[in-house]
């Protein structure tokens, strides 16, 4: 028989999601202003860096905190397939959106339409998140709320990406960045509440099994681990770039 699964919230885990969103705000608009360099050439590793922050870090990280923050009393596992895709999706639309905006930063008509890009992408990594879910029933879908959700996803990155050019100083990128982190959550927990999980099994808590499919108690390993190995790339792109920063220095020293 079918029946509706009640959800809450663990609320350490909600604010775990936001300080994940805030960290990968503030690591992408630390990056941003540095993808087009002052010769006017396009630095792609950093473009490859402040994706990597914003959409796999400060998006998808967030994304599976918040899942994991989500109480539904039922067994869930995680399909990698769809989990995976979703990670590449926001990376891949964070980095594209970035480059679009930072060639002509200035232009509105641009900020829109990279806003719309990376807002559509970090809704399909969100959704794509969502179907790649694994239980015993099916989820019913409110169309309001998921406009919502569509709508401050728009919103919500095209502002980031104005905050992402547009702030000097590390106090306005922390403030920006909160503000960011705000606003990934938003979308985030909006979408949540679009989705009405219906139960059909008797077993609610037989968690889902299969190729590809990990139970929801290991995900914390997979969202560490992939975060992990995200912030190695950053950090070890920063060092790159010190002893290249400095390296150029040395030698302007010497052509003295």
């Amino acid at each position: 028989m079918d029946s509706p699964i009640n959800v809450t919230y663990q609320q350490g885990f909600v604010a775990l999601s936001y300080v994940f969103a805030v960290i990968g705000s503030f690591v992408a608009l630390t990056s941003a202003r540095g993808i087009v360099r002052p010769s006017g050439r396009v630095s792609y590793s950093i473009v490859a860096v402040t994706g990597v922050a914003l959409g796999g870090v400060g998006v998808w990280s967030m994304h599976f905190v918040g899942m994991l923050a989500a109480k539904l009393q039922i067994g869930v596992g995680y399909s990698m397939l769809e989990t995976l895709v979703s990670l590449a999706a926001a990376i891949v639309a964070s980095s594209l959106a970035l480059l679009y905006v930072a060639k002509h930063p200035n232009q509105f008509a641009r900020i829109l339409i990279a806003g719309t890009l990376l807002g559509l992408g970090v809704a399909l990594m969100h959704y794509l998140g969502m179907f790649g879910m694994r239980f015993g029933g099916f989820i019913r879908w409110s169309v309001p709320m998921v406009a919502a959700s569509l709508a401050i996803a728009v919103a919500a990155a095209s502002i980031a990406l104005w905050l992402a050019f547009h702030t000097i100083g590390i106090g306005a990128r922390v403030a920006a960045a909160l503000v960011m982190g705000m606003a990934v959550c938003a979308m985030h927990y909006t979408g949540m509440s679009a989705a009405d999980f219906i139960c059909t099994t008797e077993d609610r808590l037989a968690v889902p099994s299969g190729s590809g499919v990990i139970p929801s108690f290991a995900m914390p390993m997979w969202v560490v681990m992939i975060t992990i190995g995200a912030i190695f790339l950053i950090t070890l792109d920063w060092l790159l770039r010190t002893e290249h920063a400095k390296t150029e220095a040395i030698v302007a020293a010497i052509r003295r």
